[in-house]
């Protein structure tokens, strides 16, 4: 009878000692843990000051350890979701604020992202190589998905002028197998946030140069006499065309015979490539089209060269402040934007709050009397411009500006 009272209570305690190892172990798992960061934590010494600044260095040693932050912090605002614990820096001064990855800001972390397939025709790149040699690939991104088809042939042959190497678009093959990681990645996650108007002009200038000197656009300095003034009609098929294409080329090619040497060039940039686009452009003084893709063209003019825009009925009304792109654009490149004209006629969409479900791809009427006047007041301006600079410093400028983008 006491040998089972004794194995009863053998059980008992072995039943307790079973429920306690887990306690136990997650114990001893402290204590390690506790003596581990006390080797390479300093002592802590009494008074307050040291104390706090013993506390601080341990807090940077456990955030310096290897962790996996989240890329998108719904917390932020939309320029800091990204990457949200690390900071921007603007180097050198003048540069648009920027991660660089790795780097001491990072610890030392590089930049892995899962890509998710995704068919979009643009995007945002990182590339892998780094802003101090030629991009092997380029990585795009929209809207966190991962692009596999590319980017349009006027940007490549953009990036690829820009940066003399061919544009290698990375599709993340293995991305079924874990996230891809870059060995070096520059992110600018606020756009243009802290860059410079100087070096925002010389960005374009850059471009420029070098869109020239692909395309194989002559620099020489034109001749003797008063500098031509060249109007470019650079029109549009299909959606936000002008309806009548002939009576606008007629107003502004009136208002061009008006003043000596002017002359007018119509063209359609869906047939023409990127270096027909690049001399065209080039030879431009007056950009005169409709509000689209083919107003990414006039960063191949020379500074100071006009833009006059045009747009369908509505868009002034319902189309919001991304309506002015290409004005930012101009501005930004150096160029003068010379106002827009909005058309006021058509019939009105009812019941429909949605630009892009009536108003967006209607073409644009004309009014032959505010053209005329509008053009002439633009073409007067830019002929005394381009008088008073003379033919000659044109080309000297041209020319200063090749040497430089050669030497950059």
């Amino acid at each position: 009878m006491a040998r089972k009272r004794n194995s009863i209570t053998l059980q008992r305690r072995l039943r307790t000692a079973v429920r306690l190892l887990p306690l136990l172990v997650f114990a001893v798992l402290c204590y390690l843990q506790f003596r581990t960061l006390s080797r390479f934590s300093p002592a802590v010494p009494c008074d307050d000051s040291s104390r706090r600044a013993a506390v601080d260095d341990l807090v940077g040693r456990l955030r310096a350890s290897v962790t996996f932050l989240p890329l998108q912090d719904t917390r932020k605002r939309a320029g800091e979701w990204f990457i949200s614990a690390l900071n921007d820096s603007s180097e050198p001064e003048g540069e648009a604020k920027n991660l660089v990855l790795p780097s001491a800001a990072s610890s030392g972390r590089v930049l892995c992202v899962h890509a998710p397939p995704r068919s979009d025709a643009a995007g945002r790149g990182w590339r892998s190589s780094g802003c101090r040699a030629m991009p092997a690939r380029w990585a795009l991104f929209l809207h966190g998905a991962a692009v596999r088809t590319g980017t349009s042939g006027w940007l490549a042959s953009l990036a690829e002028a820009a940066t003399g190497a061919e544009m290698a678009v990375e599709t993340f093959p293995d991305a079924a197998d874990g996230p891809a990681c870059f060995e070096e990645a520059v992110v600018f996650r606020r756009q243009m946030e802290g860059l410079s108007r100087a070096r925002l002009l010389g960005a374009f200038d850059f471009m420029r140069c070098k869109a020239r000197a692909r395309c194989g656009v002559a620099d020489a300095a034109p001749g003797a006499g008063p500098p031509a003034l060249c109007v470019t009609l650079l029109l549009r098929t299909g959606a936000r065309a002008f309806r009548d294409e002939a009576a606008v080329a007629r107003v502004f090619e009136a208002e061009c015979a008006r003043v000596a040497g002017c002359a007018v060039t119509a063209a359609r940039s869906s047939n023409l490539t990127f270096c027909d686009q690049v001399r065209l452009l080039s030879a431009t003084d007056v950009l005169v089209t409709s509000h689209g893709a083919q107003l990414t063209n006039l960063l191949f003019m020379d500074r100071n060269s006009s833009v006059m825009e045009f747009y369908p009925l509505g868009w002034r009304q319902r189309a919001g402040g991304g309506q002015f792109v290409y004005r930012w654009m101009a501005d930004r490149a150096g160029m003068r934007h010379e106002g827009s004209w909005w058309d006021s006629h058509g019939e009105p969409c009812p019941g429909s709050p949605d630009i892009l479900s009536c108003y967006k791809n209607r073409q644009i009427g004309h009014d032959e009397a505010y053209f005329a006047r509008w053009a002439a007041r633009v073409f007067a301006a830019v002929k005394e411009r381009k008088t008073r600079r003379g033919g000659e410093a044109l080309g000297e400028e041209r020319q200063r500006e090749a040497a430089d983008c050669g030497s950059s």
